[in-house]
Formats: structure tokens, sequence, C-alpha cells
């Protein structure tokens, strides 16, 4: 089972506070997914409140961090779209009425529950409070990924998605 009930408050609060962060140092996580393939490895890492991938394939390497802490690491603020070299992201961010959060949250912890290419990290306080990260080989070599955060307010959340692609 890839879905983890985290012990500690989410870090990232604000969906508008986040940045996206590319080859820098992976922080540490409170949880971890690898996905290996044909000699290319995934893992996928839930942050407090967001996540860090590490892409391996070969000699190659890619990092993405999307959290509230990359414009201070080095990073800008998470675009709508962003490209480099053979990277590719784009980015989503959705305001929700909390019952729409609320389905989406079962709708990810489910998914993370019964299929292994899944990771969620659920925080405590609020069940719609989670981060859920996806990822999958591109047939022709290296990854694609996906990732949504969640962040629930009293009368309505946002949903911040996004979703990336590294072909060396």
């Amino acid at each position: 089972m890839t879905l983890h009930r985290l012990r500690v408050l989410p870090r990232d609060v604000a969906a508008d506070a986040l940045g996206l962060l590319l080859d820098g140092p992976v922080p540490p996580v409170l949880a971890e997914l690898a996905l290996d393939h044909g000699g290319q490895r995934l893992v996928l890492g839930v942050l407090g409140a967001s996540h860090a991938v590490t892409a391996t394939a070969g000699a190659d390497r890619l990092t993405e961090q999307v959290s509230c802490d990359a414009v201070a690491a080095g990073g800008r603020p998470l675009p709508r779209s962003a490209r480099a070299g053979a990277y590719r992201m784009t980015s989503q961010s959705t305001t929700v009425p909390a019952a729409d959060l609320a389905a989406t949250a079962a709708d990810l912890r489910a998914r993370a529950a019964d299929d292994g290419s899944w990771i969620c990290g659920a925080f405590p306080g609020d069940g719609a409070a989670l981060t859920a990260l996806t990822g999958s080989p591109v047939p022709t070599g290296g990854w694609t990924w996906r990732t949504w955060h969640l962040y629930p307010g009293p009368e309505e959340g946002v949903i911040v998605t996004t979703r990336s692609r590294w072909t060396p």
C-alpha cells in the first residue's frame, strides 16, 4: 500500500506559495516510492504538502521540487508551464467547494491504496489535506508523472495539479 498517514503538520499551507526548483538538492522526504523500469528509476517523494521527484535514466538525472521552499532555494514561483531541455511541466490551480475537495481526496486515497505506482501522503487535521503522486515510464525512454496538492479551507479548497515529462 502506498497511502501514508503522516503524523506531521503540513509545512506548505498556501497554494500560492508554491515554487518550482529543478536540479536542486532533494530535501528530506516524509514518504517516498521508487519505480524502476528498464534501468531507469523514478523516485516520488512527499514533502510537507508538496513534492520532490528524482528521475534517472542511465547517467542522466533530473530533480523536480514543487514546494514553498523552492523559491528560497533558487527556484521560481510555480509557473503554468515550464521547459528545460528534455523536461516539460504544466500546472493548474483550481478553487473548488469543500465537498468537491473531499471527493477528490477520497479518490486519490483509493488510487494510492490500490495501485503500486501511486503514493499519497495524508496530513492530520483535515481528511482532504494531502499530496498524491503517480508516475510511469515513457516507452521511448524517460518518465512522466502527475501530482496533486490539496489545500482545504472552511468553505472551499484549492487543488494544485502538475504534469511533468522527462525524456532524456
